[in-house]
This record gives C-alpha cells, structure tokens and sequence, in this order.
C-alpha cells in the first residue's frame, strides 16, 4: 500500500472545571454505562481524538433515550454539561462539530432542557467585559445558526439581546479602529472581527425576520427599534469611515440594505427609499422616515463618496428580491439607474480593488436582470429595455470589449459571466427563440470572427456562443477554426484560452453529430475536424512550439473520446507518414507524434500494460528505443515518459520498462538544456515512486503466498512471482545507483552532474525509512563506496552553485561513517581546506566553503579540530565535552565555528583598516560572512538554548558588520567605485600595489557590503526579538533593531554600486517584514516614520545633499520600494497613497526650470516612480496612477536639463510595459502588446484631453511658413503611446467619433522634419482611422500630394503622407477584418489617384526620398494586383506605367552618377524591390490560363521589359545596393525551392536563373565588393555543380581544379566575413566531392596539395575558437562527404586525413552548441547500409542523439579500417587520440597558480564536451576492434613507441599528483582534474595494450 503522512488536524480537547467533574463523579455511582460515565470517561481523557470517538458514542445513547426510562435530572445535568461542552469549544473544531451532532439526536421532549441550556450560556456570554474573549463570544453566535436547529431556536428567544449585543462590540470596534494607527497586526484583527460581526448580524436578523416584521407590525417595541436603527447607524458609519478595509465596507453595505428591508417590510415602498438613499439623499430626505433620516444622517447630509455608493449599490442588487416582481416598476427603474451608476463608478474608481467591485456589482446587476424577467409581473417595458440591442445591455457589451483583457484575472472572470447572462437575458427577451435564427446571436459571431486571435476575450466569448448556435454553425462561417485556434495554442500566453475554446467546440460537434440523421458515420467527420489538424501540426511543427498543444489540447480529446486513441495510431502508422517516421530536421515526426499521445493516453489510463505482452501488442518495443534516443529532446522526453507515467502510482514494473530505462540513461544523462534535464528527473521521480509504492504491494503479497506454503518450484518458475518481481526491483535499482554514482568522474559536465545529483536525491527520498513503510527496495549506505563518496565530496567544488546545493543535501543524509569523516585527520584537512577557501580571491570559492562548514558542523568530531586550529591561529578557547543530543551538539558546533570566524574576521578587519588595497588582493573580507550567514543557516534560531552566549555573538556579529562596512563602504559609496584604489599608508610595505585592480578593490568591498546586508537581514528574518524593551529574552534587541534599520538607510541612501545597493534592499526588505509582523507599536512606526523622512529629504534635495542624483538615484528607489511593499496585503495601502501622491507632485514640473540643482527633486522622483511601477509585488495598485506617471513622463521630456529628460524617458518605458505588457516577441509594433482606443482610454480616462492638447501643441509646429526647425520633444512619446492602439470592428460609432478628434493633429505630425517622427505619424494614424475608412482616408492623402506645377514643394510634407498612405495600405490589405469584396474594385480609385501623381515617382521628382516611398505605393499595389489576377484596362495601363518608370529610371541609363545624398540608398533598394517583383510576377503569369497575348499586355508594356535581360542588368549594376539586393532576392528564391516550399513560380524561377549563369560566373570573378562576393559563391553553391563547367573567365577557361585553388586561396584570406568562411568552404567542398567522384587519378595527383589544404580547412572549421555559423558549416559539409568519401567501401584519400576528417565529426559531436551537436548527429543518417555498427539488437538506428550518435560513429569507423584493410594504421592513430600527446605537451602545473589566477576565470571552455567519455568510449571500440582482427598491429615498433609514450605521460602524471597540496579536489580544482582526466585516459590505453602484452607499467605508476 502507498504509505503517506498522515495531515496534522487540530482537533483541540475538552477540559472541565472541578465543578462539573464533581457532578459528573456524583452521577455515576451505581451507574453502569451510562451517559454520565461516558461524559466522565471523555472528560478525564488528555488526548482530543479519543474524546472525539467518545462524543459519538455519546451521541449514539442519546439517540436511543426515552422519556420514560431515564432519571431526568441526571439527564439533565448530563445535558448542562454536554452544553457547556460545546460552549467552550472553538468554532470551527471537530469537537464542536461531533458535540453538535449529539445534541442534535436527542428526543424531542429533551429538546427545549438543551435550548434553555443554551439561551442561559449564551446570555452568560453576552454578559462578558473582556474584551479579549468578544471575538469568541461572536463566532458562538454565528456558530449557533449554522447547521444547529436548536442554536437557532435559542436565537429567537435571544436575538434582541445578542442584536444589543452585536451593536456594543461594532461601537467599541468602531472606537478601537482609531486608536490603531499604523499597528497592522492588530488593525488586521479588528478587521476580520468586524467582518465576522456584521456577518453574524446579517444572518441573525435573516433568522428571526418575520419575528421582527410581527413585533413592528403590532408594536413598534422601543429596545428591538433601538437595537436595529442602532445597528443601522453602525453601519453607515463603518461604510463611510476610509480605514475600514473594503470587504468590511461592502459587507456594512449589504448589511445596511437587509436592515432597511427588515424594517420598511414593504415592497413598493423600499425601491423609492433605497432610491432616493443612494442617488438623491440630499434633495428627498424630507420624504424619508424619521429613523431612516436619524440612522442615515450622514448619507443624507452630504453626497456619499463614490465607494459609498458602490457598496450600496451592491447591497440593493444582493438583498431586495427581484424575482418576486413586488416592487413593480419602481423597482425596474431602479435598476436602471443602479445599471447607469455603476458605469459612471467603473470610469471614476480606478483602484483594482474597486475595479473589481465594479465588475462584481455589474455581474450581480445581470443576474438581478435575469431574475426580473423570470418574475411572473414582468413588464413588456423591462423586456424591451433588456434586448441584446437595447441601450443598456449595448453599455454592457462595451464594458465587455474594454475590460475581456483586463489585468486581473477577476474583471476578466467577471466579464465572461456578465457576457453569459447577457445572451441568458436576450434570449429570455425573446422567449427563449433559438440563436441559430436570432440576428443578435449571428452578428455578434460574425464580429467575433473577425477578430484578431491574439485577443484573450475572443475565445471565452466564442465559447459562450457555441452553446447557443453550436459548432456546426461556427464551421460553417468559417471551417478553418479548428486550425487557426490550434495554431495559436503554440503561444504560451493564448494556450489556456484556446484549449478551453477547442474544448467546448469539439464536444458540443459530437454531441450535435451523433444526434444528426447520419449519426453512424459521425466519428469520421470528428476525427477529420479535429484530429487530422492536431496530428499534423504535431508531425510538423517544432517540438518546442508544440508544448501547449499537448499539455492543454490532447487531454482533453482524449478524454471526450477514447476511441480517439486507435484513430491517431492508425493514421500515423499510414503510409505517407510511415515514410517518413523521423520527421524533418525541426520536427519529432510521426515517431515523436506517436510517442506523445500514447504518453497522454496512458497517463489517463486509456491502456495499461499491467501484463509483460502488452507493449508489443500496442507498439513494437524497437520504435520506443528509437524514441528514446531521438535527435529530438521532447520526443525522448515523450518516450520516457510513455515508460515512467502510469494512471495507478502502484503499477508494476514490467522488464520491458526496466529495460528500457537501462538504455534510456547511459544516453541522456548529459542533456544540456535545463528544461529536459528538469522533465528527466521528474520523470524518473515517477519511476521511482511507482516502484517504491509497488513494491510494498509486492512484499504483501510475498506475504500472503508464504502464508499459503507455495512450493518452491513454482516460486521459480513464475516470472511473475511477487519475490521474482522484488529482486528484479533490487537489482534494477542497484544498477541504477552505480550507473549515477560512476558517472560523477572527473571532468563530468555540469548537465551529467545536475542529473546524477538529483536523481540519487530523488533515490535518497523516496527510499528514505518512512514509518510504516514495510518493505525497502535500495539503501543508499549499501551502495556507496569511498571512490563515490570522494566523487560527492568533490561536487562541492564545482563553480554551479546548484551543484554544491545537490551534493551537500545529499551528503548530509549521510553517516559520518559512510563520508569518513571519522577520521580525525580528514576532518581536520577538510576543515582547513574550507577555512583557507573563505578567503580565496575567487567568490564561489566562499561559496564552497560554506558548503564544507556546512556538512562539518554536524560531525561529532569538530571541535577538537576547530580547537587544534585555534591553538594554531593564537586564539584561546575551552574545550568542549561530547554533548549527548544531536541538537545540541550541532548547536554547539555552529556557535563555535562563528566565533571562531568572528574573531578570524575582526583580525582582518583590523588589518584592512591599515590596507584594504593589501586585504583586497590576498583576504578579502565577504567569504567569512558568507560562511557566517551559511553556518547560521544550518540552525532554528528561534529555539537554541544556550541563550547567553547566542546574545553575546549575535552583538558582536552586529558590531562588525557595522565595523566591516565602515572600512569598505566609502569606495562604494564614491562617485566612481568602479576607478578608485585608496591611497593605503601600508602600500610601500606590502609591495603588492602592482598586482592590485580597481576592480579587485571594488569586488572585495561591493561584496563585502552584499553579504553584510544579508546577515543583518538574515538576523532580523530569524532571530527571536525581545517582547519589550525592558525584558530579557530573545537575542535580538529593539535598540538593535532601530540601528540596523539606519545602517540600511544609510547604505541604499548613499551608495553608488548597485551591487552594493541592490543586496541592501534585499536585507532591508527583511527588516521591514519583520517590523511590520512584530507585536511593538514603536517599531511597528518605525517603516512610516522612515519613508516620511526620505520624502522630505527627498523634496529638500539641494547640491550638498547626501543622497544620490546621478545612476538613477542609485539605492533611494529601492528604499522607498522596501518601505512601501513592507505594508501588509489587505490594508489600505496608506503608505503607497502617501508616496505616490508626494511623488507625482514632485515629477510634474511646475514651470520651466532652468536651474539643473533645482530640478533634482523631480530626477529623484521620475526614479523613484519608475522603480514603483516595475515593483511586481505592488502589482494593479499602482494603476490607478498610471495615467498621472504618463502626463509626469512626457512633460518631464520639454525639459531643457538632461537629467529630468533622461529620467523620464525611462519613467515612459516602465510605463509602456505595465500599460501594455511585457515585449513577447522581436516585432516593435506586433498586436499582442497593444490594445483597443476605446480600452485605453476607458482605462485611463485622463489621458484622453492630455494627450489631445498635447499633440495639438506639437502639430502647431509642424507648419512653419518661415521654414525654420522647430523640434517638440513630447512629439515622439506621443506618437509612441497613440502607435500602441489599434481599431476594432466591435468598436461602436461612438467610440470612433472619440477617436476622430486626433485624426488631423496626427497628420499634421507626418510634416515633422525629423525622417523618424514621420514614420512614428504614420503607424500611429492606422488605429484612428475606423476599418470601413482606410481606403478613402488613404486616397485623400494621396490627392493632397502637389502637382508638379505647384510652386511651393514641401518634400517632408509629401513623404510624411505617403507614409501614411503606405501604411495604411497595408492595414487594409493585412487585415482579415476587411470586406470580401473584389480586389480589384477596391483598388479602382487608388490606382487612378496613384497614377494622376505619378510624376512623384519620375525624375521630375528632385528628392529619392520621396520617389523612394512613392514605389512603395506602387509596389504594394503591384502586389495586389498580381494577386488578384484581373485583366482590365486601367490595370494594363497602370502596368504600362510602372514599366515605363523602370526603365526610365536612372537605374538603366548608363553614365548616370550621383552625389550622396538624403534618400539614394533607399530609392535604389526600393526600384531594385519594384524590379524583381515584375519579375516575378512575369514569370507567375506564365502558368495561367491565358492567351500569350494577354501575357504580353499585362507584363509587356514596352517590348525592353525583358526578364533575363532586366535581372542581369540589375546583377552587373554599378550601385553596391541594387547589386546586393538583387543578390539577397535571388538567393532567397533558391533557398524557398531547397526547402521545398513548393510554388507554381519555382520552376520558371530556375528557369530564369539557367539563363543568367554566365553573369554569375563572371560576377564571380570579378566582385570587388565580399559582401556580394559571398553572396554570388553561395548562389553558385545552390546550383549543381555540373552546370558551372566549362567555366569562361574573361578569355580563358578554368577548369575544376583551378576553381577549387581560387575558392581555397579566398578561404585562406585573413580577416574574411563569416559569411565568405561559411560559403568559400562549402563551395570548396563540393568541388572536392565532385572531383575525387569522377575517379581521374592523374588529376587527383596535381590537387594532392590542395585536398590536404580543404581537409585542414575544414579540420580548422571544426575548431572551438570557430564561430557557430563556421562549425554548422562545417558539419553540413562533412554530412555531404561521408557516403560518398568518409564512409564509403573505397578509400578515396589517405588513412590518416580521413582519420583526421573522423575526427571532425567527433569533435561537432561533442561541440558546446546543441545546435552544432544535433546537426552533427544528420551523419548518421547518411551512413550506407552495408555498414551493420548503425544496428543494435536488429534495430536500426538513424535519427540519433550526439551520444549515441558518437557511439555509433565510432563503431562505423572500426568497422571502415577492416574494410579499407587499414587496421593497423588506424588503431595506433586511435590510441594516439586516447593519449592526448597535444595537450601533455602543455600539462605543467603551477604551484602558485592560484594566487595569480584570473578574478573572473571561467576555466574550461567547452562546459558540455566530456574526454572521459570519448576515451572509455574508444576503448570499447578499439579493443573489440583488436579482438575481431587476427592480425590488429604488424609493425611491433609502434605499439613500442606508444608504450613508450604512455609510459613516460603516465611518470609525469602521477609525479604531478604526488606533488599536489592536501585536499587538492578543492586547492587545486582545475590542476586535481585535469591530472585525474589523464590518469584514466593512461589506463585505458594501458589495458588496450595488455591486449599486445604490454603497458603493464603504465598501471604501475598509479
């Protein structure tokens, strides 16, 4: 069984006084089982769940009581205290509960002793004056009328009691409110106990209503009056009092409203009193009641503030019964007025938590709707008023449309259930007509359609619609639904929304399918809507992009039909994409597809494989080995998880599993992507689990079959036998255990450590001795040998710091035994090692020390140790005697190691006062705190016991952290830490000033200032503080605490490093955490006093102020930040309010300052708010300020001081992400990150006339008659925030009327002089114009356009308003929200306004520029009408035009030159664009069915307009661009046909190409330009190699080897791009292959030279110093050249290049870069059949990971050298690479290497490459190699000089290894592994030449 820990409930326990157990003890003499002994019996008991078992006991024999046959006084007694039971009981205890349901058994004639019982306990409880015990008193009263049917009969005999009751403790609440300023704690309370009371007041008088109703109807009874208004009053009071918290606010409201109801028991009455209340109080309150005027005063006397109204409003909607229809239509009409207040509210609150309200009240308002219509007097003039299209329900749906994208998830819940009950209450309007006939339903699924789908509210309201119209009809306005929606499920951010769209699409289409006339077919027209689509995106898609889809989509359909599962296995066992099983290089392919979804579905337990036939019944075992070690990560991810995750934790494993995950591991344990390696532990958690859990079934049954005498035979024979199964588990797990723990060799990478690591954590934990667990699959302990446990040991070493936290979770599970830490001398060695390490150079050399510290503290022996280390230091200590607690003895351990440190530190400190630059260079000071900070870590400082001493320490901590950072922070604390040395006294006599960095003095000290930050953080987040001032308990101290805060003023107020400052906050963050928590009413001030402080010192900053102006203010925002976030969640965030409102004040600028001293204030402030509103834990309460940051930002920008401007630029880009979100993607102007206008100004209704007037004031000064510059600053902030909007079909008239007013100031913007205001004016045009009006806004734009006879041209004003009608232009033409109207009508009157300005695009036009955006126009429409495919006459003529302007241009005529000027560049890319498009689309028309005639009009205006003859002018153009451009185009046209994206074009395409061959060939060799150069090479590499010969240059004819020489001789240039490496040596290498193929020996002789010079290019490509682009090249290149040279029967070069070609491969294969890696693995697919290393177990593998990869590779080499009978040779050159001759050549070590060492070392480069492997690796392959050949080596005097060799590397080494330090894995890191690395590699060529008979010598060196 599984076992799991047991949830602690408190369950409390029963306790009664002397009295009553007297009387009880009186009752049961005599008495035998009684209830009364019982009653005793549970009294007596101390533990609560025995006292519970007996209460229902007790409750049993009450059940079975007569009246009769029982003594009723002792009954009675027995009930009395059975009462007072439950009386005392906490509210929500199971013992009140279990008390509850006894008394509720009793007889009926029992029933009134216990309510008598219970009224005289509750009025003993009314009576109480402690006000400590009023909070109980009511939740007894709530308690009493929840589920208690005699707790509520005794509230009708008490309610007035408990009402005057409820009313004292609101007045003495109301009374303590005020006095709790700033004591959040307590305020905190007061809160909930306020909410609890007016709750149990709203449910008492919900009880007793009609008692109350009878009372005031025959007598107005004066108490109960007084009681109830008094109440009333009360509650008014709390609703209008702002430091009542909002929940408190709404429910008083609520409150009020049942009240007002209770008493005014009227329904046509109550709608004009709560009418009149809310909205006009003060012109009616002559026609209120008296005790409504006296109750409501202040609602009465004043208009009520906003949230006042809202909460009322709330109230009214939620108490008054509108179903009754009793109100008639008074009630209706107060409906409607509540409707239009709470649109009024939602522009005017702005607070989140008012946004929120809003939305709920308006949610409630729709369901009150809803229950006014179901009522029987429902009106003709409400139905009328609530149609879809009636003007309420059209508000509505705006507020729908503004807030579906809210930022809090609850507006945007609220809206979907407003949008619900909107389309419940339209067709409840109709009478319930069907939505497949309803105008309303079909408009508005046709305007969501039109949608983009990056917006959120689209799906939630698009699956509302389908219950209404179904999904059929969906798919029949639109059938790609299902695609599209899947589509964007590849977006993480749109996942959630999709699914659940999909979702209910695809149930409701079964549902409505097999209901259908043709139900027995439905299941095909299911799968082929939605599993087809699914299936193939999955096939093709990106695995990575693929996550979302199978996370959120597969579930579901799996889940709403099983059958689905067959369906998907037999399409992707079909024969089209059986074929291709592996899927494209980017794509799992159907392999990965089918891996995923049965993953899926066996999660869900569609299919089990609880018997050992049923893996190869569903899939054969071969396609998930394939899987499991597939290129791809997430389909091995996907088969791994096909093996671990099961739908029972307590599966078995079967053999299959256990087998496959043995060769799943040795694979992927070196997986470098954190997310694969975070899914394989994960994943082998669930493995684990599952084998734990089965196996406690299994031993039970092992149990339960040697109970039954099994014979022993039989035991044997049965694989399945329970004890078969477990030793299986045994030695699986065994397995497992040292496949990790020998994998932790030296020089492992960090992916193969951070795996092993965890995954033997995962072990440790799941296997751990749990209580009750019965059976023990593995033991740790058991496993571990002294080599694995020095491999854990020396993990801690490593530089990951992720790594030191695996090692030593796992190493301190451990007995000192297991780590030999027994042992005195390794102790005291590891001890010595970690104190030397605490003041290395290197900070994560601290970090290790910590670590090590750490893991010793919690050895028995290290005070002796410590106490021989102190004797060595001088220090005088007192030895410590063997404490006998384990808690006391790592207690004891942990305070001496501090003080030890402590001292070792105060020393140094001294000694840095001296010379910090000395300290810097050979101690620094921040590696002994942060072995403080780690050892305290180890310890619950909130229990030590040793309480004297801890004080004594933690002072003397404080004091030298106070110390310490007086010595480092004025370098950080300089106006340039980066550059300052100190001037030390003591540098003479140090002599180590020229070995001294700046950056080594700043490193020393920012750090030291880092970790000092930490441990006053760290002391203040743990320590127990002392309960009063004067009381002496706790360690840490008020007067201590009040110091530590101004140090941390001190440091984030003045430093200038933000190393420094940052870490501050993170420690002061604490500290206000802490004093917001503590229970002292001083401290609890102290964060208010503060900011109060900094604000005014802020506001008072002049020059000689001490804080900050310049780095952002440096540390000051993150001080006001830690004093703001520090108050509590649920207040009223007085603090926030207090700054934000100082702060916006100071950021507005008053006036125009001059002065740069006086503006710093508003510097500071811009800063200060910038860090605010990126602050994520302020979150949406800083949106109410968004707008005034906005208007703050851009008039901070006209300032003439750069600081102010610099600050408010920064201030508008924290402002841009929190309005419109954080960037999701490389497009600056993508839709996901902007909004609606109407959305953003609803959400911030201010900025609507700022901004206008705003930009009115900039485009006044875009229309200077005088012609001078005149630049407004504000004008690029504006254009940015407006170019964020965009336009939406659901946007009304009277939304695009708002709009409108900045149509013609942003036009006018387009004027601007500046080149980028123009095209900002541009794009920020496209949203203000509506959909329906692009097209004539952009033809008016073009008719404004001069003519070329006007007089005054104005070029910035001509090419500001062709950019706005290019991108208008393209709106339209991008959109899918335009009409489906012809292109070609849509494009009548642009064309002939287009041709009518013309001449703008002539040489009659002086300015490219303009001419330049002019093409733009023509090209956009050339496209278009390309696309549209229409003959018509104006389009021929426009045709005819455009030609005509090409080649008139400049372009063709030669002798043309030009001076640089404004615009030259951008005209010829745009004529070259405009060029190659009428190419294009003359060679696109040829596949048409139309005549040659018409071809000839539409693409042959002018008989010049020839295409290869156009496109080699433009190849041999004397402009650099248009040469470039052409090239670029051409090229990409190539790379479309390679990747076979298939057009009707390609084929003329190539067809046009063959015809420019000669100009590409002489372009080649005559291309000064390398940019064009490289482009024109890479052509030619797309081109077969066969087409280029004979090749002409000039008058001679070069042949294949001359070529292959000038590519080399290029390929050899120095300092040559990238890009010419990348193609020169692909181009060269496909001449090789197409030289060494034609097998012409005699000139395969001339080359020999140059073939060793492309094998060396490559070699060289292959190199780490290499870019990726190179080595991505250079694995292409030798993925072409291994079948038909590297791998084929023949040996076409020599044996050792084409080893050194092999060499290649590994070395891609072990490349740093995945990307590298994974295109190195394609060579095995490229690797013949013939070969048989490529199989393993008859599986044949093809799409491989680099490891296996390497494996196989290395097989495939072996198996070549037999073939090529070049055994001999290849073996000594393979031993050569197990040897590593190059590197020993450079192997020295240097002693003192570590005191001159790099500050920032990043030691190895290569973090993924392992050489351990690769040489274990060649070991395998060489000694079977050896084995398979009879005679492997015939030269005897190699295998010597390679024993020779190793021999003298193996003295070497271990020569070098003896003369390493002790501890040398953490002295010594890098020197202590490299020599291990080389040891092993010596003694794998030691037992490859034992197989010679030699290299016994080797191994006797080690």
């Amino acid at each position: 069984m599984v076992q799991k820990k047991k949830k602690d409930i408190h369950v409390g326990r029963i306790v009664l006084d002397e009295r009553e157990l007297a009387r009880l003890r009186c009752l049961t003499t005599g008495e035998e089982n009684g209830l009364a002994i019982l009653l005793l019996e549970c009294a007596e008991l101390t533990d609560g769940i025995q006292q519970l078992q007996l209460l229902k006991k007790i409750g049993v024999l009450l059940r079975k009581l007569g009246g009769d046959s029982v003594n009723n006084s002792q009954i009675d007694i027995c009930l009395e205290i059975l009462v007072r039971i439950y009386w005392d009981q906490e509210s929500r205890s199971p013992l009140k509960r279990a008390t509850v349901s006894a008394l509720s058994g009793i007889p009926e004639n029992l029933k009134e002793k216990v309510i008598s019982c219970l009224i005289n306990c509750l009025r003993e409880e009314l009576l109480t004056v402690d006000k400590s015990h009023v909070r109980k008193v009511i939740d007894s009263i709530a308690a009493c009328m929840e589920n208690f049917s005699l707790g509520e009969k005794c509230m009708q005999y008490v309610y007035l009691e408990v009402l005057q009751f409820l009313h004292t403790t609101l007045v003495d609440f109301k009374l303590q409110n005020k006095n709790l300023g700033g004591q959040h704690i307590l305020q905190n309370k007061l809160m909930h106990d306020s909410l609890v009371a007016l709750k149990a007041a709203m449910i008492l008088v919900q009880k007793v209503q009609e008692k109350i109703h009878d009372i005031f109807c025959k007598n107005a009874e004066t108490s109960l009056w007084e009681a109830m208004c008094g109440l009333l009053t009360c509650f008014i009071e709390i609703l209008l009092d702002g430091d009542f918290l909002q929940t408190v606010q709404s429910t008083a409201g609520m409150a009020a409203l049942l009240f007002i109801k209770t008493i005014v028991n009227c329904n046509e009455l109550l709608p004009k009193l709560v009418h009149d209340l809310l909205f006009n109080s003060t012109q009616r309150a002559h026609d209120a009641p008296g005790w409504l005027i006296t109750s409501c005063r202040q609602l009465y006397d004043a208009v009520p503030p906003d949230d006042a109204i809202l909460f009322l409003s709330q109230g009214t909607l939620a108490m008054l019964d509108w179903r009754s229809g009793g109100m008639r239509d008074s009630g209706e009409h107060l409906l409607f007025d509540i409707l239009t207040v709470l649109l009024s509210l939602n522009t005017r609150l702005k607070e989140s938590s008012m946004a929120m309200s809003v939305s709920r009240n308006l949610s409630l308002w729709t369901t009150s709707a809803l229950d006014a219509l179901h009522s029987d007097s429902c009106s003709q003039y409400l139905k009328n008023s609530l149609n879809g299209n009636s003007e309420a329900i059209q508000k509505l749906l705006e507020y729908i449309w503004t807030h579906w994208e809210h930022p809090l998830d609850g507006v945007r819940h609220q809206s979907k259930t407003i949008f619900k009950n909107i389309l419940k209450i339209h067709q409840k309007t109709n009478d319930g007509s069907c939505g497949m006939t309803d105008p309303f339903f079909l408009n508005m699924t046709h305007s969501f359609l039109s949608l983009e789908w990056h917006i959120k509210g689209k799906y939630t309201s698009l699956g509302c619609l389908v219950e209404y119209l179904g999904t059929e009809y969906i798919l029949t306005v639109d059938d790609t639904v299902p695609k599209q929606v899947l589509g964007i499920m590849l977006e993480q951010s749109l996942a959630t929304y999709a699914s659940d769209l999909l979702e209910k699409m695809f149930e409701s289409h079964k549902n409505e399918l097999m209901s259908s006339s043709q139900s027995s077919n439905w299941i095909k027209q299911w799968h082929k809507t939605w599993i087809s689509p699914f299936l193939t995106i999955l096939c093709e898609e990106k695995p990575s992009r693929t996550t979302y889809i199978i996370e959120y989509y597969l579930p579901k359909l799996l889940k709403c039909n099983p059958d689905s599962l067959t369906c998907m296995i037999k399409e992707l066992q079909s024969s089209d994409k059986a074929n291709n099983i592996a899927g494209p290089f980017h794509s799992r392919g159907a392999l990965g597809a089918l891996m995923t979804c049965l993953r899926a579905a066996r999660a869900q337990g569609l299919w089990s494989t609880t018997e050992e036939s049923a893996w190869n019944q569903l899939i054969p075992i071969s396609l998930i080995k394939q899987a499991l070690v597939h290129k791809h990560e997430q389909v091995r991810l996907d088969a791994l998880g096909l093996v671990c995750e099961t739908h029972r934790s307590t599966e078995a494993l079967s053999q299959q599993e256990i087998a496959l995950t043995k060769f799943f591991l040795p694979y992927n344990l070196n997986s470098q992507t954190p997310a694969m390696r975070q899914q394989i532990v994960w994943l082998m958690r669930k493995l684990f689990t599952r084998l734990r859990d089965s196996s406690q079934v299994l031993y039970k049954q092992t149990q339960t079959v040697h109970r039954r005498k099994i014979t022993v035979h039989e035991e044997k024979t049965n694989s399945q036998h329970p004890e078969v199964k477990l030793q299986q588990y045994k030695d699986f797990m065994a397995w497992v255990c040292d496949r990790l723990l020998r994998d932790l060799f030296p020089g492992a990478s960090f992916p193969r450590k951070f795996i092993v690591l965890n995954l033997l954590g995962v072990i440790a934990e799941v296997f751990e001795n749990l209580e009750g667990q019965t059976y023990r699959v593995v033991q740790m302990t058991d496993i571990l040998q002294p080599a694995y446990v020095d491999a854990l040991l020396g993990c801690l070493n490593s530089t990951f710091e992720e790594l030191k936290l695996l090692a030593y979770d796992l190493l301190k599970k451990l007995p000192a035994p297991i780590l030999g830490l027994q042992d005195s001398e390794k102790l005291q060695t590891l001890l010595q090692t970690a104190l030397d390490l605490s003041t290395s150079t290197k900070p994560y050399d601290c970090i290790t020390a910590s670590y090590l510290l750490a893991l010793l503290v919690q050895q028995e022996g290290l005070l002796p140790a410590l106490h021989a280390l102190k004797q060595q230091a001088g220090y005088l200590s007192k030895v410590h005697e063997k404490e006998s607690a384990d808690k006391e003895m790592l207690e004891t351990n942990i305070l001496e190691v501090i003080k030890f440190l402590l001292n070792c530190l105060l020393d140094e400190i001294r000694q840095a006062e001296r010379s910090l630059v000395h300290m810097a260079a050979s101690n620094p000071l921040y590696g002994r705190v942060h072995c403080i900070i780690g050892a305290l870590q180890q310890l619950s400082l909130k229990s030590v016991s040793n309480i004297a001493e801890w004080k004594e320490t933690v002072a003397g901590l404080i004091l030298m952290a106070f110390h310490l950072s007086a010595v480092v922070s004025p370098i950080c604390q300089s106006s340039s830490p980066e550059g300052l040395i100190p001037m030390d006294t003591d540098l003479d006599q140090t002599g180590q000033s020229c070995q001294v960095t700046a950056q080594m003095v700043l490193v020393c000290c920012w750090r030291s200032m880092k970790e000092i930050s930490l441990l006053l953080g760290l002391l203040c987040q743990n320590l127990p503080l002392q309960s009063t001032p004067d009381s002496k308990d706790g360690l840490l101290m008020f007067h201590q605490v009040r110091e530590i805060g101004e140090y941390f003023k001190c440091q984030l107020l003045q430093s200038r490093h933000r190393g420094a400052f940052e870490l501050a906050y993170v420690g002061f963050v604490k500290l206000t955490e802490m004093l917001t928590s503590c229970n002292n009413r001083d401290l609890q001030k102290l964060p208010q006093q503060w900011l109060e402080e900094v604000l005014l010192e802020v506001k008072s900053s002049s020059p000689v102020s001490k804080l900050c102006a310049t780095r952002r203010s440096a540390g000051i925002p993150f001080y006001i930040q830690a004093l703001v976030s520090s108050e509590p969640r649920g207040s009223n965030l007085g603090l926030l309010k207090l700054t934000m409102k100082e702060l916006i004040s100071l950021a507005l600028p008053l006036a125009m300052c001059q002065d740069e001293h006086a503006t710093i204030p508003q510097v500071h402030a811009l800063n200060i708010l910038r860090a605010l509103f990126r602050d994520t834990r302020l979150g949406e309460n800083v949106i109410p300020y968004v707008a005034d940051g906005i208007q703050a930002a851009i008039l901070g920008f006209t300032s003439p001081v750069w600081a102010v401007r610099n600050s408010s630029t920064l201030l508008f880009s924290a402002l841009i992400t929190r309005i419109f979100g954080v960037k999701r993607g490389k497009d600056e102007h993508s839709k996901k990150n902007r909004m609606t206008g109407r959305e953003f100004f609803t959400r911030f209704p201010t900025l609507y006339p700022f901004l206008l007037k705003q930009l009115e004031i900039v485009a006044t000064t875009m229309d200077s008659d005088s012609g001078v510059l005149k630049l407004h600053p504000s004008l690029f902030l504006l254009l940015l925030v407006l170019g964020r909007l965009y336009p939406s079909p659901l946007d009304g008239t009277c939304s695009a009327l708002r709009l409108a007013p900045f149509v013609p100031f942003i036009i006018r913007c387009a004027h601007s002089p500046v080149h980028r205001s123009r095209e900002m004016a541009a794009r920020a045009l496209v949203p203000f114009v509506a959909v329906d009006c692009i097209l004539p806004m952009a033809q008016s734009l073009l008719e404004t356009l001069p003519a070329p006879t006007d007089l005054c041209i104005r070029q910035n004003h001509i090419h500001g308003t062709l950019l706005q009608a290019v991108h208008l232009l393209r709106s339209h033409f991008d959109s899918k929200q335009r009409t489906n109207s012809s292109l070609h009508q849509e494009l009548h009157d642009i064309i002939g306004c287009t041709r009518a300005k013309i001449w703008l695009a002539t040489r009659q036009n002086p300015c490219l520029l303009t001419r330049a955006t002019f093409l733009d126009v023509i090209d956009i429409l050339c496209y278009y009408l390309n696309k549209s495919k229409t003959i018509a006459p104006e389009i021929q003529n426009f045709w005819e035009a455009t030609h005509h302007i090409i080649l008139e241009s400049e372009l063709y005529t030669d002798g043309q030159t030009f001076s640089p000027v404004p615009g030259l560049i951008q005209w010829q890319r745009t004529i070259t664009k405009l060029t190659l498009s009428l190419l294009v689309t003359s060679v696109s028309l040829q596949p048409m069915s139309l005549s040659p005639d018409a071809i000839h009009e539409l693409t042959s205006g002018t008989a010049e307009f020839q295409p290869s003859l156009i496109l080699s002018h433009l190849l041999c153009s004397k402009f650099l661009e248009v040469r470039f451009l052409t090239l670029e185009t051409v090229l990409l046209w190539l790379e479309e046909m390679d990747s076979n994206q298939v057009k009707e074009t390609n084929g003329n395409v190539l067809f046009l190409l063959s015809q420019v061959e000669d100009t590409l060939k002489k372009l080649a060799v005559q291309e000064k330009h390398p940019e064009c150069l490289a482009k024109v090479l890479k052509i030619l590499c797309h081109l077969k190699i066969e087409t280029l010969f004979p090749w002409i240059a000039s008058t001679s004819v070069m042949s294949e080897a001359k070529l292959l020489k000038w590519i080399l001789s290029i390929a050899e240039t120095r300092n040559i791009s990238l890009e010419m490496q990348s193609v020169t040596l692909t181009l060269a290498s496909k001449l090789v292959i197409h030289l060494m193929l034609k097998k012409q020996e005699k000139s395969l002789d001339s080359i020999t030279q140059d073939l060793r010079q492309w094998v060396h290019l490559v070699a060289q490509s292959c190199g780490v110093e290499q870019q990726t682009e190179i080595r991505l090249t250079a694995a292409k290149v030798l993925i072409d050249a291994v079948p038909s040279l590297l791998a084929n029967k023949q040996l076409y070069f020599d044996i050792l290049d084409t080893l050194t070609l092999w060499k290649c491969i590994f070395i891609l294969l072990q490349d740093e870069e995945q990307v590298v890696r994974d295109k190195a693995t394609d060579i095995i697919q490229m690797i013949p059949h013939f070969l048989k290393a490529c199989k393993k177990d008859d599986i044949l593998f093809v799409v491989v990971n680099p490891s296996l990869a390497m494996d196989l590779g290395l097989g495939v080499l072996c198996e070549l050298l037999q073939i090529w009978n070049q055994t001999s040779r290849g073996i000594v050159a393979l031993i050569e690479w197990m040897l590593g001759e190059e590197e020993m050549k450079e192997d020295t070590v240097n002693e003192n290497l570590g005191e001159y060492d790099i500050l920032f070392d990043k030691g190895e480069f290569n973090l993924w490459a392992e050489k351990i492997t690769f040489a274990n690796l060649l070991r395998k392959h060489v000694s079977t190699l050896i084995s398979q050949s009879p005679a492997p080596v015939d030269d005897e005097s190699e295998l010597c000089r390679l024993t020779t060799m190793a021999a003298n590397q193996a003295q070497h080494v271990a020569w070098l290894l003896k003369g390493l330090p002790p501890a040398p894995e953490f002295s010594r890191t890098a020197d202590h592994t490299r020599l291990s690395i080389q040891k092993v590699r010596l003694l794998n060529v030691a037992q490859l030449l034992r197989l010679f008979g030699l290299g016994a010598v080797i191994a006797g060196y080690f």
